[in-house]
């Protein structure tokens, strides 16, 4: 019998302190598996109270029914440390003065555990106001959204600048979609006009819509020299201030401006390259011709 006690309180403690843990933690760390522990935990001491229960009850009515007297004394023993409940061959002295047609009230107390588990919801309802409402130690629902947004967000910038810098001068192609070409030509125009003019007409660099170029005219020259720049001219390196994926938009959008020949272009510099359109079947494949000035 000791043990059953010894098990019964064990099991309640445990089941509080795992529902505790599970509504008191923090909503950015709180883990689905803790709540499911805290809520097996408690299920599991309910049901075992439950059986315990059943099988006193059948056993005093088995002895009762058998003539019997069931063993008040053990019984007390047992349920005023555990449950605080007497058998039913003790109701009469659990009787009231009320009577309500033949309907008597019994004095039979809230049983210990009960009023336990009563007062620690309490206990954590007051610390979860504190902590999420006062303090604000916690986060709602709704901030708990925003976070897990706003991380998902950061994530998301991660594996795409990781994702572009896959791309380096030997594995960059040529792009042909127009989104692509646009986001190349929002970069040109944030970081590049400065130096060769808002049409790519050139001004302190060369002129970008002729066939002459200066360190090469296909997409992989051209990404190259955008991405470790040239130094001794005061082209600048751009390889720790964009990622590959957005070095091969701006290489595309540059190519695309071939032929445009804006109004007071530069002259032309360097040697004349003839390309071609890369193939259908073939969209890494570009025919450059260099033509000596």
């Amino acid at each position: 019998m000791n043990k059953i006690k010894l098990t019964a309180v064990l099991m309640l403690f445990a089941s509080i302190a795992m529902a505790q843990t599970a509504t008191t933690e923090s909503a950015p760390t709180m883990e689905f598996h803790t709540i499911l522990l805290g809520v097996i935990g408690i299920l599991i001491f309910v049901l075992f109270l439950l059986v315990l229960t059943l099988r006193r009850v059948l056993y005093i009515l088995k002895v009762e029914s058998q003539g019997g007297v069931y063993p008040i004394e053990v019984q007390q023993n047992f349920w005023e440390n555990i449950l605080s409940l007497k058998p039913l061959a003790a109701e009469k002295e659990l009787e009231l003065d009320h009577d309500f047609d033949g309907i008597k009230e019994l004095n039979n107390p809230i049983p210990f555990w009960f009023n336990l588990l009563f007062y620690t919801t309490i206990a954590v309802a007051f610390v979860y106001l504190l902590v999420f409402h006062v303090f604000e130690v916690g986060s709602l629902q709704g901030k708990e959204y925003e976070t897990e947004m706003a991380n998902a967000e950061i994530s998301r910038q991660e594996y795409i600048k990781k994702a572009g810098n896959l791309i380096d001068e030997n594995s960059v192609v040529l792009l042909t979609d127009k989104n692509k070409i646009h986001e190349g030509a929002e970069i040109f125009t944030s970081k590049c006009v400065v130096c060769h003019g808002d049409k790519g007409e050139g001004k302190v660099g060369p002129n970008l819509t002729d066939e002459y170029w200066l360190h090469g005219g296909d997409v992989k020259s051209i990404f190259k020299t955008i991405k470790y720049g040239v130094p001794s001219k005061g082209m600048v390196a751009w390889q720790n201030s964009m990622n590959g994926s957005q070095m091969q938009e701006l290489a595309s959008f540059i190519l695309s401006l071939q032929g445009t020949n804006p109004p007071g272009g530069k002259d032309p510099q360097g040697d004349k390259v003839v390309s071609t359109s890369p193939s259908t079947n073939d969209k890494t494949a570009t025919t450059v011709t260099i033509v000596n000035k």
